[in-house]
């Protein structure tokens, strides 16, 4: 845990100093690049993990990656291209959402089966979740 924090300071403080020398812009931009891609190589050792049947949060995990690569790359081209017109409002991010989605639905089903909760039972948070966002969306 001490190394993961001092990670996350160290990347932050990177981070930070990219903004400070050459722009906020140009470390986002930077930044988001490099998660995207990470992200995309993860994604595809989750599913190679989960072709291997190394693990049951495999294919969960390579969803969620792969949501994760997909938002994060749109954001990225969205910001390297200037804020294009054409990719603003564009639905394919429902896709790449779509993704997303199927990876913590998969996550909430293994751990519905690890604790030994009734069938359904991974509804609830995902039905939660989606109720929370939209009461902050009509109600704020």
């Amino acid at each position: 845990m001490k190394q993961a924090m001092l990670l996350a300071l160290a990347v932050a403080a990177g981070l930070y100093g990219v903004g400070l020398w050459a722009g906020y812009q140009t470390a986002f931009v930077v930044g988001y690049g490099a998660l995207t891609l990470m992200a995309a190589m993860i994604a595809l050792t989750f599913l190679w993990l989960w072709q291997a049947r190394a693990t049951p949060l495999a294919l969960g995990m390579a969803f969620s990656w792969a949501g994760a690569a997909c938002l994060l790359g749109a954001w990225w081209v969205y910001n390297s291209l200037r804020a294009p017109e054409a990719m603003y409002g564009n639905e394919a991010v429902f896709g790449f959402l779509a993704l997303y989605f199927v990876g913590a639905i998969l996550h909430f089903a293994v751990v519905q089966r690890s604790m030994g909760l009734p069938a359904g039972a991974f509804a609830v948070p995902v039905a939660g979740a989606l109720a929370v966002s939209a009461l902050v969306r009509f109600v704020m």
